[in-house]
């Protein structure tokens, strides 16, 4: 058999990831191999995403650059899948004339049989599902994936909030979640196949399997972590207003959850959550956040914040800098707000200027930096188990204090800071550490977004480190 290979050019969130995963195993049952290489491709894919402006513009830049390859190349197959696809459909080759498939979110399934039919009859395919009504389509066609330490799975698609900035209910359809039964299966096969920690998708987790009438979120929690082998549980997003004592007690009792929560609230002002149809309160947050807190100590949160949003007065950004500061969040993702198509908030008046946003960005950005490092900084001089995810090439020179390029190992704490570290004083060792290993790291050194630490050999001393700040594995 001819080797084929596919170049997959992933663009946006998790979900856009994982669906990826899944269009390369169906196209490896083609013979498909992934490359790194844009000049071997015999195919490429783009998975697309259309949240923010900029992620789509990046998409087209991308297509507009396979012109010289597809002219060098004119048995190359090119295809746009995800997001913008799913917007755009058939207009996008008026666009891209050069471009051969253009799928929607829910014709992953399908992809087998599209690039087929284009091999044979080199012939254009749009392939676009109307997504206002829900459903979920299992494939039957999974193949064993390779081994990886960590990898995300969805469990539910779609969502029923439409938030009056947000396009996913046109993209992406209607609220659906996947049974617990294919769910759980899925994450034992990939657990026979090495992997040590799992992220669970979703727009709203918190609403997992109510329209179906399946089990709730924290019962599924409760059934992956019976799975052997697994040993972190990680899941995004929750929204706010779904967020309950139940999950929060599951975040306190189940072992494998990890002390961490991306719970996005967008902004801290009131009059600008009720105009994004957020259907919570400031207060309410913050209430949310207090009860997670006292229950979980020592809990990792981390949130999104819109900057501009139309209407967005001074006083406005105000109330999210002063929320910023009474919660002081772990992490924090914030982006300038974009018109989307189809999504209510592009017909708002009142737009905020671009450069006013720019401002109002950098000073959000300013201050959360601010409480990233303190947290960072608190933690040097604690023991804590990293998942060690595989090596991190850095140049070390500069703030390591090593007088050459080295490479070193990477990992992630429970409440999923970065951590960077080597085994011992030979950048080289790390000998006998295998990916997916749990290593007791003291943390000597703080940055603004990652840790840097050594592993702590001897396990009583490892313990006496850890003291009562052992986080749970």
């Amino acid at each position: 058999m001819v080797n084929k290979y596919l170049y997959l050019n992933t663009i946006g969130c998790q979900m856009n990831v994982y669906d990826s995963e899944q269009i390369a195993m169906r196209m490896a049952a083609l013979g498909y191999q992934q490359t790194s290489s844009l000049e071997m491709a015999d195919l490429v894919i783009v998975n697309t995403c259309t949240i923010r402006a900029k992620a789509e513009q990046k998409a087209f830049s991308f297509l507009g650059r396979l012109a010289r390859l597809k002219k060098k190349k004119p048995g190359l197959i090119t295809g746009v899948g995800g997001c913008v696809a799913q917007q755009e459909g058939e207009k996008i080759f008026k666009r891209i004339p050069y471009l051969d498939l253009v799928f929607g979110t829910q014709a992953i399934d399908r992809l087998p049989y599209l690039i087929q039919k284009i091999e044979k009859k080199r012939c254009r395919i749009v392939d676009i599902e109307q997504a206002d009504k829900p459903h979920f389509k299992e494939a039957n066609d999974n193949i064993a994936p390779a081994s990886q330490v960590s990898r995300f799975v969805t469990i539910m698609r779609g969502c029923d909030n439409f938030c009056s900035y947000c396009v996913v209910p046109y993209v992406r359809g209607r609220e659906t979640s996947r049974h617990p039964d294919v769910i759980v299966n899925e994450i034992k096969e990939l657990a026979r196949s090495g992997l040590k920690e799992v992220t669970l998708l979703g727009q709203n987790v918190n609403s997992y399997g109510k329209k179906e009438g399946l089990c709730s979120f924290t019962e599924l929690l409760a059934r992956v972590s019976q799975i052997e082998r697994l040993l972190r549980i990680r899941f995004t997003t929750s929204h706010p207003k779904d967020f309950d004592e139940d999950l929060i007690n599951a975040l306190r009792t189940n072992e494998k959850l990890c002390d961490h929560i991306h719970l996005p609230v967008q902004s801290g002002s009131n009059r600008v959550l009720k105009r994004m149809n957020r259907k919570y309160t400031k207060e309410l947050y913050l209430d949310k956040v207090a009860k997670l807190r006292d229950t979980c100590p020592d809990i990792a949160i981390t949130s999104d914040i819109i900057v501009g949003f139309p209407g967005e007065s001074e006083a406005d950004f105000d109330e999210s800098l002063d929320l910023i500061r009474t919660i002081e969040f772990d992490g924090l993702f914030a982006f300038k707000y974009s018109d989307r198509p189809n999504a209510p908030a592009a017909k708002f008046e009142e737009k905020v200027s671009d450069h006013q946003m720019k401002k109002r960005l950098q000073i959000l950005l300013d201050l959360q930096d601010t409480f990233t490092k303190k947290k960072n900084q608190a933690l040097v001089g604690s023991c804590l188990p990293i998942l060690a995810e595989g090596f991190s090439k850095r140049q070390s020179s500069g703030n390591l204090n090593h007088a050459h390029q080295a490479v070193q190992w990477t990992g992630r704490t429970s409440t999923n800071k970065i951590v960077n570290f080597y085994q011992d004083d030979n950048p080289e060792g790390c000998d006998g550490l295998s990916p997916g290993e749990l290593v007791d790291v003291k943390i000597e050194k703080a940055y603004s977004h990652s840790l840097w630490g050594r592993p702590v050999e001897d396990k009583a001393a490892a313990k006496r480190l850890k003291g009562d700040r052992s986080y749970a594995a």
